[in-house]
């Protein structure tokens, strides 16, 4: 059955507040799914702690299915508008356990393709960069301490569901992720400056990594000096960079080329 919290000093109400900050959601490992689409695309394994949902969502919908899988809480419209994160509350909200994956278990994998991202900070850059690495087969996506939270309502947002469907590992070392790889003789290529070569000159049906830089500044020299190769990417009209999202994708998609087209002998 449904509780129903009507004071904003309930601890539910506390906790949820307590949760728009990554400290604190770190902490406690766990995330806030919010919406209509992205509670209903949570995969049936994922674990739920509870969920919210306000008064109005609650008479105009069935929530007897939410009951069956966790702890739900229904809030006066009031005091959804006020834990909401978004402009326009549809009035639900789940708390969702963050997955942890075997980096170990991944790296060993067969014809692997990962992307790196040094201190992204944009969350809806690094929102797309998920989503389209999800939607290229990615087998997992490194962000160097310093980036965004991955689990930042914006950058969820922009996911659209991909948060549930690659593995994302938070606050690592890149230079000790780009060693792991070496070993395993992953190469490592980033777009950069220096380059000479175009991506699509690389074999890409291999195993494979890109590094992706800060959207400002780009890679810094430690990290660039941990790949294997530089590339740059075609622009014959007058723009000197692209947006690292926009690059990100370019990269990503030309793997995704070389891998479904069969090679020419």
């Amino acid at each position: 059955m449904s509780k129903r919290i009507e004071s904003a000093q309930n601890k539910i109400i506390k906790r949820l507040h307590g949760l728009q900050l990554r400290k604190n959601r770190e902490k406690e490992h766990v995330f806030i799914a919010e919406g209509i689409r992205f509670v209903s695309e949570i995969p049936k394994d994922w674990q739920v702690e509870l969920y919210a949902v306000s008064e109005g969502y609650a008479k105009a919908h069935d929530i007897s299915d939410l009951e069956k899988q966790a702890e739900v809480y229904v809030l006066t419209d009031h005091l959804f508008e006020r834990i909401s994160e978004t402009e326009s509350p549809q009035g639900i909200l789940a708390v969702l356990v963050q997955k942890e994956y075997d980096i170990t278990t991944i790296l060993e994998k067969k014809n692997v393709f990962f992307i790196l991202a040094e201190e992204m900070n944009d969350p809806g850059n690094l929102g797309t960069v998920l989503r389209t690495a999800d939607a290229c087969g990615v087998d997992a996506v490194f962000l160097s301490k310093g980036s965004v939270d991955v689990y930042h309502p914006k950058t969820l947002r922009a996911t659209m569901g991909a948060i549930f469907h690659i593995p994302v590992f938070q606050n690592v070392s890149i230079s000790e992720i780009a060693g792991r790889m070496r070993e395993r003789g992953i190469p490592l290529y980033a777009a950069h400056l220096k380059g000479r070569q175009y991506p699509y000159s690389l074999n890409l049906r291999r195993d494979c990594a890109f590094m992706i830089g800060n959207e400002a500044r780009g890679l810094s020299d430690e990290a660039a000096e941990l790949c294997d190769s530089f590339v740059k990417l075609p622009m014959p009209g007058e723009a000197e960079s692209l947006n690292a999202s926009i690059a990100a994708g370019v990269l990503m998609y030309e793997v995704v080329r070389q891998r479904l087209v069969p090679r020419q002998n």
